[in-house]
């Protein structure tokens, strides 16, 4: 991965009078020169709520008339009444019905006349007293949108862009689902946007920036995904046992699942199961479009989401950094977990900040601050002024035979020899990095010697692999694993690294229809003997290749998940090649055993440092391996086919 130059994300609205006087109009509080905090001055029980219905301009359903997507307005009424205007954060989601938002499963309620009482999650009620609109947007073909729910593709992403364009003049919506009566934002709105969301809502978030469109400031994508195939698939090898028309049903409304079947079928048809890449997949795929990306960019991820993974914000951030585009990142050691969960008060007090200093255009010195936030243990908090650091290189190591077959070594130096294991469905990468030290039929592991010095991982590997199978189809999957105890956060339990608990504390304003107060958490955590840092999967063949050739080599260079890990002296850095990744990867229709060619597999690290580094941290006495089984956290559960569910 490049090393980046450091970010600034201060853009000027215009002249200093300018922005004096937006100051004087977006902040009621204390007219000085330079605010740097909006205030919680307007109130929140007396908000406008409204909704609108807003024109995509194309007709998903085949109905013969445009969709409208229902939009759920929050906003305050003083700056109304005064003629004045204010930014707006959107959240675009397919969940305020079927599913719910947050920890605690919120759906959108509504009063008789159909406005919006309670607005899942605390933005509306922290953000409307300071002085910001709140819009909840009904995705195409859910709740009570028009149209059909087309996973990522155009419809979903035009429910979003065309609000975007509505609330700068550039789109029409009305007052009801099927009425003539146009409904305007220009008069309380000045347009600027910032769309937020977790899982699928923040995917939408990078569809919409992805368009160039104007009036979109910044997004804040937690959790989300940047390629749908890479959500189904990993390079040919499926990643659940069905396509996103299982995901599509699941998030429709009853109406909209009667009149949709078209779309269902295209999506199972733009989807073989085979993972060929297919214009299905290009239509969904973000990722080459970041040079359109005019807005800011804060991501959030957990460095062990098995829902969305982690590849997902690694090939973002680079497609962003390798196009200008200003940015800034959290990492967490969770799983698919809210930052609203698992750092709730520094997270507040930070999107205030950045969403003050992009919508508002505060100067308050958020963008002098280092670029990322990472957990390196539970609650335990480091900053990078850039990521990943200067200093960053991606440095060759070669995995070579070890003492006993299957338990080799890892360095710097090639070795000719090779290794054999049998693909086995029941086991998993915890199974594989707890017989490390063992020789097992289903894996081959490569380890170095205990670390002298610590070793930083930051950003993302690849594994080149050779293997020979032994019939026409195989899976791969490759594991960077940190050999060593600790006490990490549980992603494996059912909250994936955090307690939820019974206390309750406020974030905002509440009313008696909705209320801004949520359940308090806590670190889960587990001592274990060994750390899985990344993963990455591959189909041998490659993207729905044709068969395997039994007997002939095969080369595929698999693709591991961004992750910034610190390898601590003492502990060892460990390489499994194995096949199927128990309820990670689906299995091959065949069950193969593949020999690797050592001469020809090697794994990229991005290491701080680079090759000099990983020299001056090895440079200790090789040990012989131990005969101890290692202590992981539990096998990792079946993924989740909704991005969102935990």
């Amino acid at each position: 991965m490049p090393i980046r130059t450091r970010f600034t994300i201060w853009r000027p609205l215009a002249t200093a009078a300018t922005a004096a006087l937006m100051a004087t109009l977006l902040t009621p509080a204390t007219a000085q020169a330079g605010p740097r905090t909006s205030e919680p001055v307007h109130s929140y029980e007396a908000a406008i709520r409204e909704a609108v219905w807003v024109d995509t301009r194309i007709d998903g359903d085949g109905d013969g008339r445009t969709d409208r997507v229902a939009v759920d307005i929050v906003r305050p009424r003083e700056p109304a009444q005064r003629g004045r205007k204010v930014p707006v954060i959107m959240d675009a989601s397919p969940y305020y019905s079927c599913c719910g938002r947050g920890n605690e499963s919120q759906r959108k309620t509504y009063d008789a006349d159909g406005n919006v009482v309670r607005m899942p999650l605390y933005y509306d009620n922290y953000f409307v007293p300071r002085g910001y609109a709140f819009v909840g947007v009904d995705l195409a073909g859910t709740n009570r949108s028009d149209g059909c729910v087309d996973v990522g593709g155009r419809s979903d992403i035009q429910s979003a862009k065309a609000v975007v364009d509505w609330l700068n003049g550039r789109g029409r919506a009305y007052t009801t689902r099927t009425g003539s009566t146009r409904a305007r934002a220009t008069g309380w709105t000045n347009g600027r946007t910032g769309m937020i969301g977790k899982s699928y809502d923040g995917t939408i978030a990078n569809g919409v920036a992805a368009t160039g469109v104007e009036g979109l400031e910044t997004i804040v994508p937690i959790g989300a995904i940047s390629s749908w195939y890479d959500y189904y698939f990993a390079q040919g090898a499926p990643l659940y046992d069905s396509g996103p028309e299982w995901l599509s049903d699941y998030v429709e409304s009853p109406d909209a699942r009667s009149r949709c079947a078209a779309v269902q079928q295209g999506l199972v048809d733009g989807a073989p199961r085979t993972g060929a890449w297919t214009p299905l997949w290009s239509e969904r795929d973000y990722v080459p479009d970041a040079d359109r990306v005019e807005a800011s960019v804060f991501v959030v991820h957990g460095m062990q989401d098995l829902n969305v993974r982690t590849k997902h914000f690694g090939q973002w951030w680079d497609a962003l950094a390798e196009n200008g585009v200003e940015r800034k990142i959290w990492l967490s050691q969770a799983g698919h977990v809210d930052p609203f969960d698992f750092r709730r008060a520094d997270w507040v007090r930070t999107l205030h900040r950045w969403f003050d200093h992009e919508l508002l255009g505060y100067d308050n010195g958020i963008d002098d601050e280092p670029m990322a936030d990472i957990e390196r243990g539970p609650d335990q908090w480091v900053t990078s002024q850039v990521w990943p650091p200067r200093g960053t290189e991606r440095t060759t190591l070669r995995p070579a035979e070890g003492p006993q077959d299957g338990v080799g070594t890892l360095g710097p130096k090639r070795d000719r020899g090779t290794e054999t294991f049998t693909d086995d469905p029941a086991r998993d990468e915890t199974d594989w990095a707890a017989h490390i030290d063992r020789p097992t039929p289903d894996k081959a592991g490569f380890a170095t010697a205990p670390l002298t010095r610590d070793l930083r991982l930051s950003g993302s590997s690849k594994v080149t692999v050779t293997a020979t199978p032994s019939t026409s189809s195989a899976h791969l999957s490759a594991v960077l694993v940190d050999l060593g105890p600790d006490t990490i956060r549980d992603y494996a339990s059912a909250g994936e690294g955090i307690t939820t608990l019974t206390e309750r504390t406020c974030w905002g304003a509440s009313t008696a229809g909705d209320s801004a107060c949520f359940r308090e958490t806590e670190a889960k955590t587990a001592d274990v003997d060994f750390t899985v840092v990344s993963r990455g999967w591959a189909d041998l063949a490659s993207y729905g290749g044709a068969p395997l050739t039994p007997g002939k080599p095969h080369t595929v260079t698999l693709d591991l998940a961004a992750t910034d890990h610190v390898v601590p002296a003492g502990h060892r850095l460990a390489l499994i090649v194995a096949g199927t990744d128990k309820d990670l990867i689906d299995p091959p229709s065949t069950r193969p055993t593949l020999t690797l060619d050592l001469s020809r597999t090697s794994a990229r690290l991005p290491l701080v440092g680079g090759a000099h580094a990983f020299r001056a941290a090895t440079s200790g006495a090789a040990t012989a391996p131990g005969e101890a089984v290692l202590d992981g956290v539990r096998d990792p559960r079946t993924a989740p086919r909704v991005p969102e569910a935990s």
